[in-house]
């Protein structure tokens, strides 16, 4: 037995000899770990003065068979180390790359890149797969893959081609061609532009407009008794059309600027001044309803001068003509006038080679799609050209005129609708020709590619700061959990996250009241770009944010209303419709459409919208005052209680109502009352000459004579938004 127990435990210190050795010559190739065992051995034997497993055949199967075993996993742990280093893979990065090129590049999941990024400071949440990475996310990322980077030049430093179309250089003298020249009628809203421009074209535009007042910018060819052809824009005189305006005086040759002979000089009158000379157009005054009795036409003049406008009169050269747009006195002398100046100018053009124009309007319409009014500027613009404008371009597929009329080509100064476009381009957008549709899609490509890489500067920033933020944030946490114990650090993270979590959801519910999510449809490209420049006024965000989800031109659709119920938030309609199946849809969701023709209007329910938003405020109505006659204390058991002795001088006094108490106009004390006695009976209202004493329910105010007590009530009142859009 004792010989058996003496195997076993030789067995057993040559096990723990062995795994020593093992473990100090795994990394080790197989000559140098038998040298090293070899040696071991030696030591061991000179240890023991017997070898069992040399006289015991099971002890040396046993030691042979570990022999084995060991060798062959060494040699795989080898091989698996010699395959690692072969087939580390390389990664091409390049900086600014978003985090699913990245899971592309290293041939992952995009939740693979999540997980490396959740130990960094960065906030997850934020992130999106179009997210982009700096240099240090995407090299801790990949480091923490195994992989090796490579960064990659390529995408760094190729320059794409720039494929845009551009105008064409200056045309030769001798091919230019007299043109008609091209008039913007300007001034303040209800100035009589309209009514004048219908009297030239002896038509009832005005008669035919929302609240009589023009929200679009017109285009008109005038042709005038004397045989000269005209081309008139007519341009809203409404605040909320600045950018109408400005756009108007950029294609303009001539500004006519029109001012009611009874009102002067207004805000927008200034405004479209200085559109005329941002654009350097020479203007011709038009002094209107000069027919009324008040009308003082002097009077104009002289406020003109304030702002560089001298008429011929006072030595000036801007021509002013009386005129009366609502009789027809004088519209002759303005359209000789206009001439005149338009022959000094001598306006001329190319009407040869690709076309060049301008986009005044946008709009859809249902039969025809996406139309646009422009005015051609050069070339010869015919069915079939390929246009490019913005970031959509065009086959022309019909021309017509402002009549609606068809025409078949259109020369420079004029006037046209363009259908054809596959998108809707922007009003002021640049219209050019270009050879076929596969260089259309191209300038538009590059043009879509540009747009997007001054994005991606502008993420790329954004996203710099906030890793500079989060950073710095993890740096404070860090330095805030450094000299505490790990139980006591754990404690206090996860105190934070629950406090997070609840004050999150909080601001949730907060932000959900307190903003107005807004969808904007338009009949065309400018008015939906006056709103919007409205919008972009709002200054009220500490109130109600406002948000701007979408905006479009075209009738109400059942995507606006989709969006709408998943914002919680309002479709505003300007000049279009919603059909009735769109409105039952709405009202089943939940979702309010308001629909308007008067830009104004609609700005006046947008603000109420949001001050229903707004949380009601409370308003003091007072019910009665009081003044102090005398002060004295009583005695309730322990306690002396301060009364003052009052008469009521308007009004009444009730008990169960609020109080304050007032001296030298200032309010000391605002609560309830805990006595009203008339004489020495309780009472609940005291009226006007009666006199009262009363202690109030904070017992350490002192009264004086000569305080004042005023009864009041206290009520909830819709509180109003304090933007102010400015008209």
């Amino acid at each position: 037995m004792n010989q058996k127990l003496l195997k076993l435990e030789n067995l057993l210190r040559f096990h723990t000899v062995f795994r020593q050795l093992h473990s100090l010559g795994q990394r080790r190739i197989l000559a140098q770990w038998n040298h090293v065992f070899s040696s071991a051995y030696l030591v061991w034997t000179a240890q023991l003065c017997i070898r069992p497993w040399q006289t015991d055949p099971l002890i040396g199967a046993a030691l042979s068979q570990y022999r084995l075993l060991v060798t062959k996993k060494e040699e795989r742990s080898q091989k698996s180390q010699l395959l690692s280093t072969k087939s580390k893979k390389e990664v091409e990065v390049w900086i600014g790359m978003t985090i699913e090129e990245l899971a592309r590049a290293m041939e992952k999941d995009i939740d693979y890149v999540y997980e490396a990024l959740m130990n960094t400071a960065i906030d997850i949440d934020s992130l999106e797969a179009h997210s982009r990475l700096d240099e240090g996310r995407i090299k801790e990322v990949v480091k923490m893959t195994g992989m090796k980077l490579k960064w990659s030049k390529l995408k760094q430093d190729k320059i794409r081609e720039n494929k845009d179309a551009v105008r064409r250089p200056q045309a030769d003298p001798a091919l230019l061609t007299p043109r008609s020249p091209v008039v913007t009628i300007m001034g303040h809203v209800d100035h009589g532009k309209t009514t004048l421009l219908d009297k030239l074209r002896k038509t009832q535009v005005a008669a035919m407009e929302a609240g009589g007042i023009t929200q679009h910018i017109g285009a008109f060819l005038v042709s005038l008794p004397s045989g000269e052809k005209v081309t008139f824009l007519d341009t809203p005189g409404h605040a909320a059309f600045s950018a109408m305006r400005a756009r108007g005086a950029q294609v303009t040759d001539i500004v006519v600027l029109v001012v009611a002979a009874d009102d002067g000089v207004m805000k927008q009158t200034v405004e479209s001044i200085q559109h005329a000379k941002d654009a350097q157009v020479p203007i011709v005054l038009a002094i209107n309803k000069c027919d009324k009795a008040e009308a003082d036409p002097e009077k104009v003049k002289k406020e003109l001068l304030a702002y560089d406008v001298v008429c011929e009169d006072y030595g000036g050269d801007v021509q002013a003509v009386h005129v009366s747009a609502l009789t027809g006195d004088n519209l002759m002398a303005l359209a000789e006038a206009t001439i005149a100046l338009a022959e000094i100018l001598e306006l001329k053009a190319d009407p040869t080679g690709p076309v060049e124009g301008t986009v005044i309007e946008s709009f859809t319409d249902k039969g025809r799609g996406p139309v646009t009014t422009a005015i051609i500027q050069r070339g010869t613009l015919r069915k079939g050209s390929i246009l490019v404008a913005g970031k959509s371009w065009a086959k022309v597929r019909l021309m017509f005129d402002e009549n609606g009329k068809i025409i078949h080509e259109a020369c420079p100064s004029t006037p046209v609708g363009i259908v054809g476009w596959r998108d809707l381009p922007s009003a002021g957008d640049e219209i050019l020709e270009v050879e076929s549709e596969p260089r259309a899609r191209a300038v538009v490509d590059w043009r879509k590619y540009e747009l997007e890489q001054e994005k991606n500067k502008e993420d790329l920033k954004v996203i710099e700061e906030k890793r500079k933020e989060h950073q710095e944030a993890h740096q404070k946490a860090r330095e805030k959990y450094s000299n505490m114990h790990w139980k006591e650090r754990s404690f206090l993270k996860y105190q934070e996250k629950k406090e997070q979590k609840s004050s999150k959801s909080k601001e949730k519910e907060e932000r959900d009241s307190h903003v107005l999510p807004v969808i904007i449809k338009g009949d065309v490209d400018g008015s939906v770009e006056a709103i919007v420049n409205i919008m972009h006024t709002y200054d009220a965000s500490h109130e109600c944010e406002l948000e701007l989800v979408h905006f479009g031109v075209g009738d109400v659709s059942e995507n606006d209303v989709n969006l709408a119920e998943t914002f919680r938030g309002v479709i505003y309609g300007f000049n279009v419709n919603a059909g009735n199946v769109i409105q039952k849809s709405a009202a089943k969701k939940g979702v309010k459409i308001k629909l308007h023709k008067i830009i104004y209007r609609l700005i006046e329910d947008l603000q109420e919208e949001l001050s229903s938003r707004l949380p009601c405020i409370l308003e003091e109505h007072p019910i009665g005052e009081a003044s102090i006659l005398a002060t004295f204390s009583v005695t309730e058991g322990k306690k002396k209680v301060p009364v003052a002795g009052c008469r009521v001088q308007k009004g009444q006094l009730e008990k169960q109502k609020k109080f304050k108490l007032i001296r030298n106009g200032d309010v000391i004390w605002k609560g309830s009352l805990t006595s009203l006695k008339h004489h020495k009976d309780d009472i609940s209202v005291i009226k006007t000459g009666m006199d009262c004493g009363l202690s109030l329910s904070e017992e350490k105010i002192e009264f004086q004579v000569g305080d004042e007590i005023v009864c009041y009530e206290e009520k909830e009142v819709p509180a109003k938004t304090s933007w102010d859009p400015g008209f």
